[in-house]
């Protein structure tokens, strides 16, 4: 187990990932809808997404978690993406697959930042001290709306434009 100091380190670079990874993610998701090639923007978007997700079983714990099913499930989406991505970019089902698996990673990334923002935002966690209550069901409800209408936007482009969800070789 880190010591304090290391462990507030561990956790601020922990939260840095994580935010890299949405906003980046967000830009991806940008040039999804826009058939916009943007291979740097989605390098950053999967690394710092998979650092995140790897880095969250750094912390200490003594079961398993909701938050560590949650990591798994994001590793697992993230080899899809990754594999579809650089490894069969040619590939309409996997240009389809790249779309799916890289929305979904970007949505477990906001999903814990939502967790997390009940969690530690004062007001929030009065609105819904323990995450069972009104606000944070709609909140996570409307993120989930959110992010299936991005991809179904995603895949639209994909089959009416037939262009690639990544770069050429």
């Amino acid at each position: 187990m880190l010591q304090t100091r290391g462990m507030s380190t561990f956790t601020f670079l922990h939260v840095v990932l994580s935010l890299v990874g949405i906003v980046s993610g967000f830009v991806v998701m940008f040039g999804l809808l826009t058939l916009k090639p943007l291979p740097g923007w989605t390098a950053a978007f999967l690394s710092t997404t998979l650092a995140t997700s790897v880095t969250g079983f750094g912390f200490p714990f003594t079961r398993f978690l909701p938050s560590h099913a949650v990591g798994v499930l994001s590793i697992v989406v993230l080899g899809l993406a990754i594999g579809a991505y650089y490894g069969f970019r040619h590939s309409p089902r996997a240009r389809a697959l790249y779309v799916v698996s890289a929305v979904l990673a970007l949505y477990f990334n906001v999903f814990v930042l939502v967790v997390q923002a009940f969690l530690k935002v004062p007001v929030l966690h009065a609105l819904a001290p323990t995450q069972a209550e009104l606000p944070f069901a709609a909140a996570q409800g409307l993120v989930l709306a959110g992010f299936v209408a991005l991809a179904i936007g995603a895949l639209r482009q994909l089959r009416i434009k037939g262009a690639p969800a990544q770069p050429a070789a």
